[in-house]
Parts: C-alpha cells; structure tokens; sequence
C-alpha cells in the first residue's frame, strides 16, 4: 500500500509540471507582461516607465521561457513564478496580496456551500435512483428516466438564474446574493445549496439508477428472491449497501474538490469563496493567482483518485494495489 502511494505522488509531479506549463502557456499566448502591466496599473494613461517598474517589482522583467542573455532556463518568468509552488508558497498576487493568506480566507465560504450540496446531492440522487430501479420497467422509471436526461440538458445558469427570481424575488425566502459570517450566513446559502442539488439531479440519480440496476440483475439477489424475501426488503439490504460502494468511491474524488468551490455559484451569488476568487482573478488577468488556483485544483484532483484507489481497497479487500 505504502510503495503504491509513494509511487502515485512521483507520477504526480510531472503532471503537475505538465498542468503548470500548459497553464503558463495558455496565459501568455493572451496576454503579455507589458499588457498586465497596463491593467493593473490603470489603462491608457500610464508611461513606459511605470510600466517598466511595475514589472521589475513582480517578476515580470524576465524573459518568459529562457534567458538567452544568462543562457538560463532559470531566470525566466516561469521558473521564478512556478517553481516554488510545490512547496505550496503561493506567493503574491498581481495586486499586492498574500495569496495563500486569500486561501484561507475564502475556503470556509466555500466548503459552507459545497458541503451540504454534496450531502443533500447525496441523499436526494439516490433516493430517487432507488425509486426509478424499484418500478424499474414502468411509468414511474420512465418518466424519471426522461425528467433526468431533461435535467442534464439544461444550463446551469438556468437553474442560478431561475432560482434567484423564483425563490429570491419572486417568494422573497432568502436573499438574492450575498454572504455573511456565522450562523448569519445560513439564510445565504440555502438557495446556493437548492440550486446545485437540482442541476445535479439529472446526471447522479441517473447515474446512480444504473448502479442499482446492474445489483439487481446480480445472481444473489435472484437467490434472495428464491427464498421469499420481498422486494423492499432486497432492496434496502442487499442492493442498496452494495451500490453504495461505487457511489461513495466515486464521492471520494470530488471530497478534495470542494475546497475549490463552485465558480458559476459563487460568482452569481456573490460568496467570497474559492470559485468566485478564481473568476475574479480570470477577469483582472492576474496571473500570479490564476498559475495558484489551478496548481491546487491539480493537486486536490490528483489527491482525490489517490483516496479513490485506497476506497477501493477499504470497501472491497478483494482489491489489492500493487
């Protein structure tokens, strides 16, 4: 188990490396130094000089791949910007902040949301995937069959937006968008948390439909049948604490996700999480945490298929990794 985990975090770090330069990339083919530079420091009324200075004191002076001078792949903006984030040193912002400090400031918005989505998701997709497979066969599963690919056809803008005018202006139970601390906060997240356990029925109590499906048609249960059990009781015993067992290890991947936050939900419904510093960021073109976000978001990613593997081997010792 040990040379397993110790081997996965090995293959992490040129991915990491890999997500890191496609990132850089990807950032610099819009945008360049000069053009930061301009943005940051106010538009069109701004001298060369200021701009000059203004990127000698954020790193952006460098070359950005290789210093052909220094004959240095070194003192480039790259290396200097990337490297010391797998010590998790996130650096500065563009606009003069702590950026790690910024993390922990906004991860507790963002779990508040994405925490009890996750669970309410949870409890609500299967119920209604359990339904679908216990009157698998008749109208109940098909017109939840067809309310749930319905569902995944629709935006979720649509659901934000729909939400905020029926619930919010139109019943006036929650407030539109906003945030506050403690348990004031409550009355701000209730609609966040409505709006992502509809979006996200469509795809799970589908998904979670077929899981129940394939345990019914499974030999054991036609051996429960044959001794007389009735079929609420198969379910609820038998097919259910089995399905549960791709579900939650499918669950595990998305545990370290939730640190990230939601990007659309946060940013529609003003929450001063993770998501909505990560759209904030896009829009001011500040690179610094932009290159921070998605390095973490890796991270969490490659962190939450490693807990997966190990689920695996927890709920079903027939697995073992090598």
């Amino acid at each position: 188990m040990w040379y397993y985990i110790i081997r996965r975090i090995l293959y992490a770090i040129p991915v990491l490396l890999g997500v890191n330069f496609l990132t850089f990339i990807l950032f610099f083919m819009v945008n360049t130094p000069d053009d930061i530079a301009y943005l940051h420091l106010g538009g069109k009324h701004v001298t060369q000089q200021e701009v000059t200075d203004w990127k000698a004191a954020h790193g952006y002076d460098l070359p950005l791949l290789y210093n052909s001078e220094q004959h240095s792949f070194t003192q480039t903006i790259f290396w200097q910007k990337s490297m010391h984030l797998f010590a998790f040193d996130f650096g500065v912002s563009d606009s003069g902040r702590d950026i790690n400090q910024s993390i922990a400031e906004r991860y507790a918005p963002s779990l508040s949301i994405a925490i009890p989505a996750l669970l309410f998701s949870l409890i609500v997709n299967i119920v209604i995937a359990m339904t679908m497979a216990f009157f698998r066969g008749g109208y109940i599963d098909s017109w939840g069959v067809f309310i749930c690919v319905m569902l995944m056809s629709i935006s979720m803008l649509f659901f934000i937006v729909g939400g905020q005018y029926l619930v919010a202006r139109i019943l006036k139970w929650v407030p539109v968008s906003g945030y506050a601390d403690g348990w004031s906060s409550i009355k701000f997240i209730i609609l966040p948390v409505l709006v992502t356990v509809a979006a996200d029925i469509g795809a799970g109590a589908r998904w979670y439909r077929s899981f129940f499906l394939e345990e019914i048609n499974k030999d054991y249960i036609r051996t429960a049948r044959a001794k007389g059990l009735s079929e609420d009781v198969i379910m609820l015993r038998h097919v259910l604490p089995n399905a549960l067992i791709p579900i939650l290890t499918g669950v595990v991947v998305l545990l370290p996700l939730l640190f990230m936050g939601s990007l659309l939900t946060e940013s529609f419904f003003g929450i001063p999480g993770l998501g909505s510093y990560t759209i904030d960021a896009i829009r001011n073109q500040d690179f610094a945490v932009v290159r921070a976000m998605v390095f973490l978001g890796s991270v969490l990613y490659i962190l939450g298929l490693l807990l997966t593997d190990i689920s695996y081997v927890i709920v079903d010792p027939r697995i073992r990794l090598n």
